[in-house]
């Protein structure tokens, strides 16, 4: 796959916070494509066009660069640019979110997809502030699905929250693993299609 740069904009930003903001652009895509063992200063700094001595301008050591691209990560992904469990009806938030985290489109775009199905295995073995803050990512989706799914009647939302945001990481996550396109693709829409008649009643 293709290395991609975030298409994250900063605007009025100072020179040394842009350039910041374009370190951990970088490094998001990064994680999300070639795991935590996929960043070396080096070239990371040269993915974004800056030198490697200017790295300590902005992080105190690559385990800090590691833990801000993990908020980077959530706060760049479709999921939380778009907000569809915002939305004032709860079902179609529901289904927008069911869509949206198991289309092809995210399946094909981990750099901009959640970072949960990413990089799940390697949590436990991340930096400690950076495990840390990915934790606090998946209680925000935990949160966020809880709160949808009370408002269409779920009694046992939260439980029901986290067993719907099991599914879908690991539907995601056996997804990328599956070599056959095709196959990839028809488990992503069993498993929406599946998901919404449970969930959304009529």
């Amino acid at each position: 796959m293709p290395k991609t740069s975030a298409p994250v904009v900063h605007n009025a930003l100072s020179h040394k916070e842009r350039t910041r903001a374009r370190i951990l652009d970088e490094a998001a895509v990064a994680m999300r494509q070639e795991g935590i063992g996929g960043i070396g200063v080096a070239d990371l700094m040269k993915r974004a066009g800056l030198t490697h001595g200017g790295f300590y301008a902005h992080f105190a050591s690559r385990d800090d660069l590691v833990a801000h691209a993990v908020d980077r990560m959530f706060e760049d992904s479709n999921f939380c640019r778009n907000r569809p469990l915002d939305n004032d009806d709860a079902a179609i938030g529901l289904a927008a979110f069911i869509d949206g985290y198991l289309s092809e489109k995210a399946w094909a775009h981990p750099e901009h997809a959640c970072p949960i199905p990413s990089l799940i295995s390697e949590a436990p073995h991340m930096p400690s502030e950076a495990r840390a803050r990915f934790a606090q990512g998946i209680t925000g989706v935990r949160t966020a699905l809880t709160a949808t799914l009370k408002k269409l009647g779920h009694k046992e939302g939260k439980t029901l929250a986290d067993s719907v945001l099991a599914e879908i990481v690991g539907a995601m996550a056996i997804a990328r693993a599956l070599p056959d396109e095709a196959e990839a693709a028809a488990l992503l829409t069993k498993t929406r299609q599946e998901l919404k008649s449970r969930l959304i009643k009529a």
